[in-house]
């Protein structure tokens, strides 16, 4: 064989340098990735049917091999990578030739095509891709961009760094309400990188501060990268666990593991927040160091019109910081007080399943070996023990034994009744953020008079006193709302003037609006509430309606039907959460009837509102290249997907998924595999895209990483900040190509360079920190799980 390769080795360098051939003729990359698969093949094709490429294999049918495997290693195990000294036999590289070889790709991608991109399961959660890609181009267009960089330089722009700081902050800000690098760097590039340089600021700190704050959106929720590897992710974890499983003898991933093998892109999300946060943090805290030691190169700026409250610090703390604090602590004892709470008092038939063992005992032997070593003897013992336990007492009851009777259920609704407290979680909610509202609008003017904040606040306060005095868990939801309509009439007064004062300050007034729309999508994600797709349908919505209300204020337009419209969104929300609005179904109570009438009445004004939102986006230009532009990004990343399905089909066909896979099992130690993989990754990530990257590379890689016993949401939390790091290290690094294309003639390539070296160092240590402390990626999704 050339240089002593075998047919694999040399097919996979013929193939990946197929790949990075046609990435550098300059072809659009998901033409490129398709058009390497079919190149490499037609090569490989027409090497094997010459006979210089074969493959070297183990011979099974030695001695050596049948000695091994009946000393109990599993045959899935063995490789030559594990077992060097077996007997190996040389056998065509394209088994069956390359005709079954085609034939075989053909049907696979035909049948991937239908599982990935048209009709699979999976296709749900990347069409929140779309809409995301939507959601951050539409606020990109609305100028949100600009107005956060202006404002957050008045901000922080007196510190020292305080432009570099806010930057971060503006990075951090967009990354949550976009998700796309590119955008994020070449808008920050524009705007933000002459108003340093004409403030003196050091060319390396612009640039590194500003490409390094665009790759946020990398890892910071909703981010893109995260939707994709997700999606994929997802079905590796589950497939590669119960592969695990078979292998060591259990049934499944449930029987061994104790608990599903389940990824979902929503705990992706979770686990994403405080690595992005912890990243955001550590560029900011250079930025103001590096300020503090060198100030010449980044001084603080002084802008004559920034607009301050003028009450000084003491009012700051009081409204900003103390009472809003102060309503989160009442809220807490209240709900551990067991004055509020849920108010269900919704009584199952079935009584529960009663006693459950943490384990599955009813195992063979090989598997309770496996399982022991997992988890221990002490759980496994726990577990048998329990088991025992209810067996003694009968076994586990059947459904028709678990069946309450009326009188049970009789008793078990009373003691609901009794027991539920006083005021619902719902209201205490709504109370709780208007609450705050009111007290950062007197923050904002406390030179104003504070009656109409005092009545609104004294809404509320009625609102829960009402609540507690009148409502019960079995009142109807009409009755609920005519009781509280005159407290929340006062307060709704009291909220309007609180609005309009609020609408004064010029940061709230630039930073309040997308901060909810934000805060929606993330909220009913992070919360549980919905999955990432139709969050982020309600996303793309509210960004048409918050671009189109912007772009109206600039006209001297009345936004007003743009406000009915949310307003509309909000009825919506409530009715479909407090009322029935089934009405398929017998028996409709004459309010459930009424509220359906309503909510179709908001569902219809919020459609019309939607609807001339878009008109007005239209009309002044901007959604015609937004939907352009999505089309574009979002035609890219299918594209990609199915030019990476036929690369993966192609590398399958003559072996090199296998052969690479085995070469990472051959290590014992899970973390030098992972290890090899982030380093493997990093690289790649200076010539490749994280969309080829997650579509090429993951899918190889993924079955050795996903299943071993390492935590899969960290796991891909470290690859999404790899990705990242990637992005911005020399010389190649997205991130750093995208801002030189904007960067004016002064800032040189150089400056760019070592701009971006102390950010690298800190993506480094950021990796390093969330590899020595995991718990900083599963805490939150484990504190929200419970």
């Amino acid at each position: 064989m050339f240089l002593g390769l075998d047919g694999v080795e040399i097919s996979l360098i013929i193939v990946f340098a197929c790949l990075f051939g046609g990435i550098m003729t300059g072809f659009p990359v998901a033409f490129a990735i398709g058009g390497a698969a079919m190149v490499s093949f037609g090569i490989i094709a027409a090497l094997d049917s010459g006979g210089i490429l074969v493959a070297n294999v183990i011979d099974t049918s030695s001695e050596e091999y049948h000695a091994l495997v009946n000393s109990g290693v599993a045959r899935d195990t063995v490789s030559h990578f594990r077992n060097p000294d077996l007997p190996m036999m040389t056998t065509e590289l394209l088994s069956g030739g390359w005709e079954q070889a085609l034939n075989r790709n053909l049907s696979f991608i035909v049948n991937r095509m239908n599982e990935k991109v048209l009709a699979g399961q999976s296709i749900e959660t990347l069409l929140a891709v779309l809409m995301f890609v939507l959601m951050g181009i539409t606020l990109e267009r609305s100028k949100i961009a600009n107005d956060l960089l202006t404002t957050m330089a008045r901000v922080f722009g007196p510190l020292p760094g305080g432009l570099a700081v806010s930057i971060v902050v503006v990075g951090a800000f967009l990354a949550a309400s976009t998700g796309i690098v590119g955008a994020t760097v070449v808008t920050m590039g524009l705007l933000a990188l002459p108003t340093m340089l004409r403030n003196n600021y050091s060319p390396e700190l612009a640039t590194g501060v500003i490409a390094a704050s665009g790759t946020l959106g990398q890892i910071i929720p909703p981010s893109i990268v995260i939707v994709l590897l997700g999606t994929l992710a997802g079905d590796l974890y589950s497939t590669a666990q119960e592969e695990r499983a078979a292998l060591v003898g259990c049934s499944d991933a449930l029987t061994y593991l104790g608990s599903p093998a389940v990824l979902s892109v929503g705990t992706l999300f979770q686990a994403a927040i405080l690595p992005g946060v912890m990243l955001a943090g550590l560029y900011a805290a250079y930025a103001f160091g590096f300020a503090m030691f060198r100030p010449e190169k980044a001084p603080p700026i002084h802008d004559e019109n920034a607009a301050g409250t003028g009450a000084g610090l003491r009012n700051a703390l009081t409204w900003y910081l103390a009472v809003p604090l102060g309503i989160l602590v009442v809220v807490m004892m209240m709900v551990f007080g067991g004055l509020a709470g849920s108010q269900s008092v919704a009584v199952s038939s079935v009584a529960d399943i009663g006693k459950q063992a943490e384990l599955r005992t009813n195992v063979s032997p090989q598997c309770q070996e496996a399982m022991i070593e997992l988890h221990g003897q002490d759980k496994w013992d726990r577990a048998v023990a329990t088991q025992a336990e209810i067996n003694e007492a009968g076994g586990t009851r059947t459904q028709a034994e678990r069946t309450l009777s009326i009188e049970q259920i009789a008793e078990a609704r009373s003691e609901a009744i009794a027991n539920a407290p006083p005021v619902g979680t719902g209201l205490l909610v709504i109370v709780t953020i208007f609450g705050i509202v009111l007290a950062f609008a007197r923050g904002v003017a406390p030179t104003l008079s504070p009656r109409p904040l005092i009545i609104g606040g004294a809404g509320l306060l009625a609102a829960l006193a009402v609540d507690a005095a009148f409502i019960g868990p079995l009142n109807s939801p009409g009755y609920r709302f005519l009781l509280l309509a005159v407290p929340f009439v006062v307060a709704l007064w009291g909220l309007r003037i609180a609005a309009g004062r609020l609408g004064q300050n010029e940061l709230l007034r630039v930073v309040f609006p997308p901060l909810v729309l934000i805060v929606a999508v993330l909220g009913s994600i992070l919360g549980g509430i919905t999955n990432p797709t139709p969050a982020a349908a309600l996303g793309a919505g509210g960004a048409i309606m918050l671009a189109a209300y912007r772009k109206l204020q600039e006209d001297g337009r009345s936004g007003q039907g743009i406000l009915i419209a949310t307003f509309a969104m909000v009825i919506m929300l409530l009715f479909g959460v407090n009322f029935d609005l089934r009405v398929n179904i017998e028996n409709v109570s004459f309010q459930n009837w009424v509220a359906y009438g309503i909510t179709i009445i908001a569902y219809s004004v919020a459609m019309i509102g939607l609807l001339w939102a878009c008109w007005v986006l239209f009309e002044k230009r901007v959604l015609s290249p937004v939907v352009r532009e999505t089309a574009k990004v979002t035609s890219m990343v299918f594209a990609i997907l199915i030019g990476s399905q036929m690369l993966n089909l192609v590398v399958i066909s003559f072996g090199g998924e296998h052969y690479i896979q085995e070469f990472l099992r051959s290590f014992e130690r899970e973390w030098v595999v992972f290890l090899i993989v982030m380093l493997v990754l990093f690289v790649l990530g200076f010539v490749l895209d994280f969309l080829e990257i997650i579509y090429i590379v993951i899918p190889i890689v993924g079955p050795v990483i996903y299943g071993g016993t390492m935590d899969p949401k960290w796991v891909t939390i470290m690859i999404a900040v790899n990705l990242q790091t990637s992005f911005l290290t020399p010389p190649f690094g997205f991130a750093l190509f995208y801002l030189r294309g904007v960067a004016p003639a002064s800032v040189t390539t150089w400056h760019i360079y070592r701009g971006v070296v102390p950010f690298v160092l800190i993506q480094v240590f950021g990796l390093a920190l969330l590899w020595m402390v995991p718990s900083l990626v599963t805490i939150v999704p484990d504190l929200i799980g419970h």
